[in-house]
């Protein structure tokens, strides 16, 4: 930078900083990685402290003439088929990425689109068709370049459950509810057209959200409700974390319901 001017530096983010629709999932205590509370993330304000740090004129070097948005779209490249779940994808501040976060650069496309395809990447629907394909630890270029990504033409379509709106004009308010839990993703929520506050965190709020858009994808897969209820037996960590917190697989009948009730 110029003389006398003090450099900037944004965080280093990792994948395991980040999980589904969450940028706070977990954050540094010096050389140890701790997850985020509950009680810490219904502060909008409270951010999640990296190991690295970056010059800002780095990563802004990187991102010149390719993107000029304040917000990132990303995902965990360290995966597996037998984890809890396999693509964990989410949106990130206007930071620096290690290499196990790479990032996905949206051209040509709407912003509601790409809300959708963030949507997309983390449905039970999308996470199934992955699990048949990774044969290693690291969801590649290669690897999601084959997955059966829905094209931005399904969101344009109407919403059959939700009449007089499309399906992107229906998951656009989910999705930014997910998302927009704190004050460092005020830029993607005014790019989505919302000038109000972060949403409150909310863990029941976010998990019937999460039913509702896992349901949906699974009519606009054209999956059959035999067959939802096939994908969701194929998720034995979903399920016994579900029975650890609730005494049941919650999960699975609440996206039944919301799957019922999307027609």
């Amino acid at each position: 930078g110029e003389s006398g001017a003090l450099e900037r530096y944004l965080p280093l983010y990792e994948a395991k900083m980040i999980h589904h629709f969450d940028h706070r999932w977990a954050t540094y205590d010096g050389l140890e990685t701790l997850d985020m509370t509950d009680a810490e993330k219904a502060d909008p304000a409270v951010v999640a402290l990296p190991r690295y740090w970056v010059p800002e004129a780095e990563v802004d070097a990187r991102l010149k003439g390719r993107w000029d948005r304040q917000w990132l779209l990303g995902w965990r490249d360290i995966t597996n088929s037998t984890n809890e779940r396999t693509v964990i994808a989410s949106v990130v501040p206007r930071v620096g990425v290690g290499h196990t976060v790479p990032l996905m650069l949206v051209e040509g496309v709407a912003l509601l689109e790409t809300c959708c395809l963030l949507a997309n990447l983390n449905s039970l629907a999308h996470d199934y068709a992955a699990r048949q394909k990774m044969g290693g630890i690291h969801l590649t270029f290669g690897y999601l370049n084959q997955l059966p990504v829905l094209p931005p033409s399904a969101y344009a379509q109407p919403a059959p459950w939700s009449p007089g709106q499309t399906v992107a004009e229906w998951m656009l308010p989910r999705v930014l509810d997910l998302i927009y839990t704190s004050w460092e993703m005020q830029p993607f929520a005014r790019d989505c057209g919302y000038d109000g506050p972060p949403f409150a965190w909310n863990e029941e709020r976010r998990f019937q959200l999460r039913c509702e858009l896992d349901a949906a994808f699974f009519h606009l897969y054209g999956i059959e409700r035999e067959d939802v209820e096939h994908i969701m037996e194929t998720f034995p960590i979903v399920r016994r974390k579900d029975e650890a917190r609730w005494g049941d697989y919650r999960t699975k009948p609440v996206i039944l319901d919301h799957y019922g009730s999307l027609v």
